[in-house]
């Protein structure tokens, strides 16, 4: 699966965005069908980096995949046999790690205080679930029985700001998550070996005398 990345992601975007949308205090500014007499309901969700999402003047939340990493623990799996002479060949394990930053614009009255809202959802919606599997994979990852796991990644002070360094803007309020293990499927077709029909055991004598 050459898409893995790709409906990783979008896995992700949708179900923090379900998750901010079902929030009460989160609703009205995420949920367009909001019934509140006063709702917005214009924030987003985006892939985008904190620029982008602020460049197209757009408020909510940046879920950035900023790094793709290999995983070297499970790499030497050994390969699954799809069928009894087909062994496929070991798929590519990935890390992925996002950048969540809140984006609200300072005209609001309560942007700090809603930006820390919406950090606050994240960090209890992944301390609650930390993974995401069955209905909420989205893409061909849907019914492919894979399971992602989430967590908080405990980056410094100076690591998160080379990533703000990166993007050439002062450092914001973020959090770093990792989700593992994403893996990309190979291109090829799976090998033709010979399926293995029996087990003779044989047995002999060794011989304790010396030559002579």
């Amino acid at each position: 699966m050459k898409t893995a990345i790709r409906d990783a992601c979008q896995s992700l975007r949708r179900h923090i965005e379900q998750a901010l949308r079902d929030d009460p205090d989160l609703s009205p500014y995420f949920d367009p069908a909001d019934p509140m007499p006063d709702a917005i309901g214009t924030m987003i969700v985006s892939l985008d980096t904190p620029q982008e999402l602020e460049e197209r003047d757009r408020e909510g939340l940046s879920l950035w995949l900023y790094l793709v990493q290999r995983e070297e623990f499970t790499l030497n799996r050994p390969p699954r046999r799809s069928a009894a002479d087909r062994v496929e060949r070991r798929p590519l394990p990935l890390r992925l790690h996002f950048l969540v930053t809140p984006q609200v614009a300072d005209e609001r009255e309560d942007a700090t205080d809603l930006e820390h809202l919406i950090l606050g959802k994240i960090l209890q919606l992944f301390h609650d679930d930390p993974s995401l599997s069955g209905a909420r994979l989205a893409g061909t990852l849907a019914g492919s029985g894979l399971e992602f796991f989430l967590r908080l990644e405990p980056l410094s002070l100076e690591e998160i700001t080379r990533v703000w360094d990166a993007l050439d803007k002062p450092y914001q309020l973020c959090v770093s998550f990792e989700m593992s293990i994403v893996p990309i499927a190979s291109g090829h077709d799976p090998e033709q070996v010979t399926p293995v029909d029996s087990v003779l055991s044989e047995h002999g004598i060794a011989s304790l005398r010396e030559p002579a």
